[in-house]
């Protein structure tokens, strides 16, 4: 199946047949995990004699989820994440479609040791932001190992507050491999979130932030039709699936 895209003054065909997930599943027995959350549980719902599972000989799965959405796989986030003034994520997510650059970048260290991602890394195509609303970010190197990592306690990389600001002038999505775009313990400066989202002065509340995505090697950067899906629950954040989609400029 394919169809015709018109955005910012481009024609693009899409094929909606080549859909491709760049999210990590919430699955039991992941080894996801970031900021010490707690591990995702599927329990079967127990009353009196029923037990909620089939292996149980009920004849229903009937199970409890219990998730942290920033700290167990792939998730979308909403201002209200960091502050009060922020909306729901169902509330400021009104499309689900994007157009989306995405692109590879090595991570520069800091002098203290911290690996980032800033605007010197990207080069000047991988800047060329104008013919998109997102931009999904895989940092280099992309081991499938990050589908399995529990990143608390080590200092993962994160995105430059400069980077974060530059952005925000550029786009309304930010998709990112890492466990946050912010160092894992700031102070609570949040720096780069904060400056995304413009907190200091009018605050878009439209704007997202996706954390924890993987992106296969397969996908070569370039422009992409981004789905992306949430969860419809009034909540700072969601998890999250988003997909993306070839895109053929005409």
């Amino acid at each position: 199946m394919k169809t015709r895209i018109e955005h910012k003054g481009k024609n693009w065909l899409c094929d909606l047949s080549t859909a491709y997930a760049i999210s990590i599943p919430l699955r039991t027995g992941g080894k996801m995990r970031a900021f010490n959350a707690p591990e995702i549980k599927f329990e079967p719902v127990v009353a009196g004699n029923f037990i909620g599972s089939l292996e149980a000989g009920s004849p229903v799965n009937f199970y409890n989820i219990s998730i942290n959405p920033h700290g167990s796989a792939t998730h979308t986030e909403s201002c209200l994440h960091i502050h009060e003034g922020g909306l729901p994520l169902n509330q400021c997510l009104k499309e689900s479609h994007h157009v989306a650059r995405l692109i590879s970048v090595e991570p520069e260290l800091t002098e203290d040791g911290d690996r980032i991602v800033s605007l010197s890394c990207l080069n000047e195509k991988q800047m060329m932001l104008d013919d998109v609303n997102a931009l999904i970010i895989r940092t280099l190197p992309n081991g499938e190992e990050k589908k399995e990592q529990d990143y608390s306690g080590t200092n993962p990389c994160y995105i430059d507050e400069s980077l974060a600001k530059w952005l925000s002038e550029k786009i309304d999505h930010i998709l990112i491999d890492l466990p946050s775009v912010d160092r894992e313990e700031d102070g609570g400066l949040l720096k780069a979130h904060n400056a995304f989202w413009n907190t200091g002065d009018e605050m878009h509340l439209h704007k997202t932030i996706t954390e924890l995505i993987y992106v296969p090697d397969e996908l070569e950067d370039g422009i992409y039709l981004l789905d992306l899906q949430i969860l419809d629950i009034e909540m700072d954040a969601s998890p999250s699936r988003p997909l993306l989609f070839n895109l053929e400029e005409e």
